[in-house]
């Protein structure tokens, strides 16, 4: 069914089917326009709206062509924009807004997913560092061990090769003082024979005591160099277990 728009001077309305128009009252004058009409024209220049005119005084201020162009325009823009949110058709702002929404969205994944790698690489970064350090403090120990064993090992040779100069230094001591109380030994021995075969102007009691002292020294010469000997020996036992 054809629908017919009208024109009062200052602006459009309609759609109307001609039941409705019969109830606008609309003139001869009335401009009128509908669909496949290059240009508005009165209704009277229309044969279908013959039937329908009421009689009034003509318009005092004539309608140019153009501005009846324009405010078609305008109405159509108008009744676009009664059909339309943010002019996008109903069906073109949901689809904008669900692309937006899944722009959106990728973008703030995308984010979250290199906040994340970043965080990761952070923490990848200082646990290399972290373990390069431990590296290097383990490597500064070893170092550290490595020179304390030397050390110890140098003391624990210094300690030996001090205690072979120590035993053998001892050991050169104890020859000579027991080739010395031999020698004593000795010499004492010959005295006390003199002084049993010699008849001296003594006592006999002075005589006794005189070789009663040189006996001593004698047995107190042969018990040192046992001493000294048994000495020798353990050192010599020592001086063996001792690393060459």
């Amino acid at each position: 069914m054809k629908k017919y728009y009208l024109h009062n001077g200052t602006e459009s309305s309609g759609p109307f089917d001609i039941e409705e128009l019969k109830a606008k009252n609309i003139t001869t004058k009335t401009p009128v326009w509908f669909d496949g009409m290059e240009r508005w024209k009165t209704a009277g220049e229309i044969d279908e709206l013959v039937n329908i005119f009421i009689s009034i005084p003509p318009i005092e201020t004539l309608i140019t062509e153009k501005s009846i162009t324009l405010t078609q325009k305008t109405e159509g823009d108008e009744d676009t924009k009664e059909k339309t949110i943010l002019g996008l058709s109903k069906t073109s702002f949901w689809v904008v807004s669900v692309i937006l929404i899944v722009a959106i969205g990728t973008v703030v994944f995308n984010t979250l997913q290199e906040n994340r790698r970043r965080e990761l690489e952070l923490k990848n970064h200082k646990t290399e560092i972290e373990n390069h350090q431990y590296e290097l403090k383990q490597k500064e120990i070893e170092e550290q061990k490595i020179q304390m064993e030397i050390q110890e090992k140098l003391e624990a040779e210094r300690i030996i090769k001090e205690k072979k100069e120590n035993t053998n230094h001892r050991l050169s001591e104890i020859a000579q003082l027991v080739t010395q109380y031999q020698t004593n030994i000795v010499e004492f021995e010959k005295k006390l024979k003199e002084t049993a075969g010699f008849k001296l102007l003594r006592t006999a009691s002075e005589k006794k005591e005189q070789m009663s002292l040189l006996q001593k020294n004698i047995d107190s010469l042969k018990t040192e160099i046992n001493h000294l000997k048994s000495e020798s020996d353990q050192l010599k036992l020592e001086l063996e277990k001792l690393p060459k």
